[in-house]
């Protein structure tokens, strides 16, 4: 067993591996490294409670600064890591400081990906970290105009903070519907009607060519020639992963830090979980990155067990799972629908504003999504085992 690790990031993978570890009594010393000044903080918030009440820092933090201090983990914060020495196991930071240790875990996240500089004249807000969404609340004030650019979890999840808040919110979607490529056109046409219901405007199958300043705040030119104007723009146009840092350091990167179903880099003592981590998938054989919540905290506790040698369960048993809340209801997925060639609503309440859907391919289950549903789609989890239902 190692004497040490070095954790760099404190989100959820981050700090779900310094809590695994000391919970499968690993007794060595652990850093807990992160560019933020904040205490560590849970991110799924951000887009909604924290965005609907005044004082955001007060209802995102994992822990307080006590539990750390129990723990026995030292906390590094408001010092980024700044280049990673694989052979030396030491990462120098911003700062100069120099960190060692047996075993280095990469949880260095990602950062949400900027609207093009070369097309946008104004001022577009992203939602990725605690003061993001601190900035972002001030802005959103009643009557004010609001433009945000893509529909996906982000992006739906600010609309709907922002119409309850009661803005005049648009969102601009290039695919044809929200959602389209992972729940399929059934369930992304249910999902844009929550937009519709909540008197949030979607323009879908249009990109937003460039951005300019107007006589009244900006103006977003569509690549149809329309224009939108706006007094706050946000982009929700996914992510890239945080591996500059580590461009000298050897380790194999592509869309991530690569990884075998384990967590581990290729090289001993070097291991990576989270959005930063690109997993091998078991069935697939295909290195992806896993950007929700529940993923992350199931890879940080994958790689702490095997540091500390504890007994792990298979990242091969891992469901995908993901949750959103949108307009007062709450969306939940299990597995996967891509690929499905069947889907079949076997649940719907419309006075509860409830559903569940079922994913097959080739007459197997694949997936199901549930909205206002969550103990019948839950349910669903040991059906999905993939193990059983090979690859989602």
């Amino acid at each position: 067993m190692a004497d040490s690790a070095l954790i760099i990031g404190a989100s959820v993978a981050g700090v779900g591996a310094a809590n695994e570890l000391r919970r499968c009594g690993f007794s060595g010393r652990i850093a807990l490294v992160d560019g933020q000044a904040h205490l560590p903080y849970d991110r799924p918030p951000l887009s909604k409670a924290a965005l609907q009440q005044e004082d955001a820092g007060a209802i995102v933090h994992f822990h307080d600064r006590d539990h750390y201090a129990k723990a026995k983990i030292d906390l590094y914060l408001g010092e980024a890591a700044r280049e990673l020495d694989v052979h030396a196991r030491e990462v120098v930071l911003h700062s100069g400081r120099r960190l060692t240790a047996d075993t280095i875990v990469i949880a260095s996240g990602a950062r949400a990906r900027p609207f093009p500089p070369g097309r946008c004249a104004g001022t577009v807000h992203l939602l990725r970290d605690l003061d993001d969404a601190i900035q972002l609340r001030a802005l959103l004030q009643r009557g004010k105009r609001l433009v945000v650019i893509g529909g996906g979890f982000i992006g739906a999840e600010v609309a709907s903070s922002a119409a309850g808040l009661g803005l005049d919110v648009v969102v601009i979607e290039a695919a044809k519907l929200p959602f389209e490529r992972i729940l399929g056109t059934q369930i992304a046409a249910r999902i844009a009607g929550l937009h519709a219901e909540a008197g949030v405007k979607l323009m879908c199958g249009v990109a937003v060519d460039r951005i300019e300043p107007s006589n009244t705040g900006q103006r977003l030119v569509l690549a149809d020639d329309r224009c939108v104007d706006a007094d706050v723009i946000v982009a929700g146009l996914g992510s890239l992963p945080n591996v500059e840092w580590l461009a000298s350091s050897g380790l194999q990167l592509s869309n991530g830090v690569v990884c075998d179903e384990e967590g581990r880099t290729g090289i001993p003592g070097m291991f990576a979980a989270g959005d930063v981590a690109a997993w091998l998938d078991p069935f697939t054989r295909v290195h992806e990155r896993h950007e929700h919540w529940t993923a992350a905290r199931e890879q940080a506790r994958i790689v702490a067990q095997f540091i500390s040698g504890d007994v792990t369960t298979p990242w091969r048993s891992f469901v995908p799972y993901f949750w959103s809340d949108l307009y007062g209801v709450r969306l939940q997925m299990l597995g996967s629908a891509l690929g499905a060639d069947d889907i079949q609503i076997v649940h719907e309440d419309q006075e509860k504003r409830a559903f569940v859907a079922e994913y097959h391919r080739a007459g197997e289950l694949t997936g199901v999504v549930g909205c206002n549903a969550g103990a019948k789609t839950t349910r669903y989890g040991s059906k999905l085992a993939r193990g059983s239902v090979g690859a989602l």
